[in-house]
């Protein structure tokens, strides 16, 4: 999802269905959140990363933030997040560090 402040494409985000079988990876931009639901146990997520990493680029939003709209596919009662994620502010909250230079 675009998070750079002054983006056309702020809060805009897409979807794709990875597996080993299909051998789809995604690549995610500066300025850019991502996320992730497992569907099936003891999945491992693998990132490839360019940099090492930079805690003052490093956040999160709500992942059931009801502005965004996304369907994850299950019940958001049941997801297991991390501390980061389960405080993470809704969208309208978020400063982003990111800013967009078109």
């Amino acid at each position: 999802m675009d998070i750079r402040k002054g983006s056309p494409t702020y809060g805009q985000w897409t979807s794709a269905e990875m597996s080993f079988e299909n051998g789809v990876q995604l690549l995610i931009p500066y300025g850019f959140l991502h996320g992730f639901v497992t569907l099936e146990p003891n999945t491992e997520i693998i990132y490839k990363c360019d940099d090492y990493y930079v805690p003052e680029c490093d956040g999160a939003v709500r992942f059931d933030d009801p502005d965004i709209g996304i369907d994850w596919g299950i019940d958001p009662l049941s997801a297991i997040l991390s501390d980061k994620d389960r405080a993470a502010p809704l969208l309208k909250d978020f400063d982003s560090p990111f800013i967009f230079e078109g």
